[in-house]
């Protein structure tokens, strides 16, 4: 069912490097039919938005005539919000709460800053938010309210001017959980489209949509494909792969919860990816056992059997200096370290998605209410990247005052290196300001 290998007994790297080795695949088809409904919406703005999303999203009763059957407004978001059972009620809002601290809290240590040279000039960093985002919410085999958390309320924080929202409704079905959770976070725009046709119209802008600054969220093969084409136009947050998670375990932690942990990613999708390192084979084997004992009891067991044998392992490692070692060039979406004394193995790790510590952190809390954003580097992204926060929706502008007496000194120094470019308006535009005979 999942595999089990040693690290001992196989040349490790190879068996990591295949087990790792999972690309997108460049569909030629999805990426042609992305390309031309690109075009399409670039050419005819909301009367092919329209004409797709009534075919994708199935719209009944002869489908939309106009956009503005698809504008969901803040009356009916408040009426989501308020039909909701209390206790789904309150745990958007307690969630939304801790998102909206942790967030705060970031934004507390991303302000500017200013120095003030000898000679007078000034030189700074500026710190402004984007002025319109679009959030991209999937909902098609499932819903995430989660997600119009971890992806509005930064945005909230950081101070965006406008946040439009795009959430497909197949069969002209609205989730109300995710209507309520927008009404939650201050969306100020919410509209019932989806698919490549929702991310070319906010790259680009129709007759009823203002272009955006910048899209993000997660979708489809079809969705990523369109941000990685607007790309340029816009900025993106990522382009995110399957969900991954890697559990490094001293073999203290009740197997039945690390096999639970492990189906928590390996239930998203078949490409998912759980793989556990551990030192104590005993551990291993129950593991195994409780994965055995707890899969025909989950509703969704044939995806994450699926995932499990395909992408998951269960691997034996020499210790927790080599289980950390690996974790380092897994660089996984989702690492936990449950042992005894997670801190002591957390320092070694330098390439995670997010980091979940002792036994009590499972990967779920992260996805849903702890306060760090669960929007994640995957596919060994986390290499280089980082997890979406509340500077993905600021940008920086660079703060230059230079005084006269600067420009005496800055202004020969250009000049020299100006001319040694071949750049001689660049070397008189800065000699201009030098005092005669200075």
């Amino acid at each position: 069912m999942i595999r089990k290998l040693d690290s001992a007994q196989i040349d490790f790297q190879e068996k990591l490097d295949a087990l790792l080795a999972f690309e997108a695949e460049t569909d030629y088809a999805i990426e042609t039919a992305v390309a031309d409904i690109i075009k399409q919406v670039r050419a005819r703005g909301d009367e092919a938005v329209v004409e797709y999303t009534n075919k994708f999203d199935r719209i009944p009763n002869g489908g939309a005539q106009d956009m503005h059957a698809f504008e969901i407004g803040r009356q009916e978001l408040d009426a989501a919000l308020a039909a909701l059972p209390e206790k789904q009620r309150a745990a958007l809002r307690t969630a939304a709460e801790r998102i909206r601290l942790f967030h705060e809290r970031q934004k507390q240590e991303l302000q500017g800053f200013s120095y003030t040279e000898a000679d007078g000039t000034v030189l700074g960093q500026r710190i402004t938010p984007l002025d319109r985002v679009g959030i991209y919410v999937p909902g098609g085999k499932a819903a995430y309210p989660s997600s119009v958390l971890m992806n509005a309320v930064p945005a909230k924080v950081a101070g965006v001017g406008e946040i439009v929202m795009v959430v497909p409704t197949p069969d002209g079905v609205k989730n109300q959980m995710v209507l309520a959770a927008a009404a939650i976070a201050g969306v100020d725009r919410v509209i019932g489209i989806g698919g490549a046709q929702a991310v070319a119209a906010l790259a680009y802008g129709t007759e009823s949509i203002k272009a955006v600054d910048k899209i993000v969220g997660p979708g489809n093969a079809y969705v990523a494909a369109a941000k990685r084409r607007v790309f340029g136009a816009v900025g993106i947050d990522m382009i995110a792969g399957p969900s991954e998670i890697l559990v490094l375990c001293d073999g203290t932690t009740d197997p039945d919860w690390v096999a639970m942990d492990l189906f928590s990613q390996a239930e998203h999708d078949e490409l998912a990816q759980a793989i556990m390192l551990c030192p104590d084979a005993d551990y291993i084997a129950k593991v195994e056992a409780s994965i055995a004992k707890l899969l025909p009891e989950m509703p969704r067991a044939e995806v994450i059997r699926t995932s499990l044998k395909d992408r998951g392992a269960l691997v034996k490692v020499k210790d927790m200096e080599e289980a950390c070692a690996i974790a380092n060039s897994i660089a996984a979406e989702h690492l936990e370290i449950s042992a005894e004394n997670p801190q002591q193995w957390a320092g070694r790790i330098r390439h995670a998605g997010a980091m979940f510590l002792g036994r009590f952190s499972s990967e779920s809390l992260g996805d849903y209410c702890c306060g760090p954003n669960h929007v994640l580097p995957t596919s060994r992204t986390a290499r280089f990247s980082s997890p979406l926060g509340v500077y993905d929706f600021q940008k920086r502008s660079s703060v230059i005052h230079v005084s006269e007496a600067g420009a005496q000194t800055l202004g020969k120094v250009a000049a020299e290196l100006a001319y040694g470019e071949g750049l001689q308006a660049h070397a008189r535009s800065a000699e201009l300001r030098l005092k005669t005979g200075a």
